[in-house]
């Protein structure tokens, strides 16, 4: 007898919602139950689309037995606050990225779903996708010997109305910025692949947003612990915007993947797959380039399917938090480095005052 799908209940209905409602309406592993906004038009009119139960707040969504993992979809700075309540109640969570605005914040998260036995996962679907993967498994094959570079490349756009249609896409405190908003995702793949960074040296700048007080477009150096260098060139600001690249390099072999296909996939060891790897994405998937929600949704259905399996095998989920402790610590170096104007060791001696 097949498993009987896991229920998940969605906080917040906002822009993302939609992509993992029809992440769990087409989900054989996942059924969507439930969705809670303070916004009740908002709620509502989700509620209808997906046909799910609607409700107001955190606490009456985990009133309903039904709910077995939350997703938490709430503003950035909100995180911590529902990651922690839901856990204490005893359900399962997947967290929008970032996890929370700060280290301290995401070990409590952390150890909070420890002590309650509940699994803890992230949503960073971009490392679903199958060129990371197949570069993942090169790294740890040996294919490219002593890798040399990785960098990534994300020359995007967002209208000012963007950052004005909710209220937090303005605030860096509220966990805005294209730094920890939008280039996450792509900090976190150059961390997937390979390790910590043990410096950054950023640049943070506001090319073409003057009524938004926060960073549009970060220039860093990174040097990774394992001795590779790269380099993170991340905007909002450039019109139309084009496809996000990932680039790794090795003294053997280099491979690039743009937007969710392999671009350049070449190593001195040709094998029968590589031909096959060559192929994996589509040029017509879009990635969120041009457009907020310009992109698709089944890499949410992969991270959920999985976090549906973990639960009822017990296994840990794919994107676990603490392998995403890393790239937040990245990313506030970050901050800091551009704050002081001068490049910032990693781990950091303190978070206090990044965000002052």
């Amino acid at each position: 007898m097949a498993d009987k799908p896991v229920g998940f209940g969605l906080l917040g209905a906002g822009l993302v919602a939609p992509f993992h409602g029809k992440a769990l309406r087409a989900s054989e592993k996942a059924q969507l139950v439930a969705v809670a906004d303070l916004d009740e038009a908002r709620g509502g009119k989700f509620g209808g689309e997906f046909g799910c139960a609607v409700y107001r707040t955190l606490d009456e969504l985990l009133a309903n037995p039904e709910v077995e993992c939350v997703n938490v979809l709430t503003p950035n700075a909100y995180h911590f606050e529902a990651v922690v309540a839901a856990a204490v109640a005893g359900r399962h969570v997947l967290v929008e990225k970032p996890p929370a605005m700060s280290l301290r914040e995401t070990d409590r998260m952390v150890e909070t779903c420890a002590q309650h036995g509940v699994r803890f996962g992230v949503v960073l679907q971009c490392r679903v996708r199958k060129p990371i993967q197949a570069i993942k498994q090169a790294i740890a094959a040996g294919r490219f010997g002593k890798l040399l570079m990785c960098s990534t490349y994300m020359k995007w756009f967002r209208s000012e109305a963007y950052y004005f249609s909710d209220a937090w896409r303005s605030s860096r405190k509220s966990g805005a910025g294209v730094t920890i908003q939008h280039a996450f995702h792509y900090l976190d793949l150059c961390q997937y692949l390979m390790g910590p960074a043990k410096r950054v040296d950023a640049r943070m700048e506001n090319l073409a947003h003057p009524k938004v007080e926060l960073e549009d477009t970060l220039l860093a150096r990174v040097d990774w612990a394992n001795g590779a260098l790269g380099v993170v060139d991340a905007s909002t600001a450039l019109w139309p915007g084009t496809d996000l690249r990932v680039e790794v390099s090795g003294e053997y072999g280099t491979a690039i993947m743009v937007g969710e296909r392999m671009d350049t996939w070449r190593f001195r060891d040709d094998r029968p797959e590589d031909d096959e790897i060559r192929q994996y994405g589509s040029a017509s998937v879009g990635t969120a380039a041009t457009g907020p929600t310009d992109f698709a949704f089944f890499d949410h259905q992969v991270v959920i399917d999985d976090m549906a399996d973990s639960i009822r095998h017990g296994y840990s989920p794919a994107i676990p938090a603490d392998t995403v402790r890393p790239t937040l610590e990245m990313a506030l170096g970050m901050y800091l480095s551009a704050k002081l104007g001068q490049p910032v060791e990693l781990p950091l001696a303190s978070e206090d005052g990044i965000f002052s």
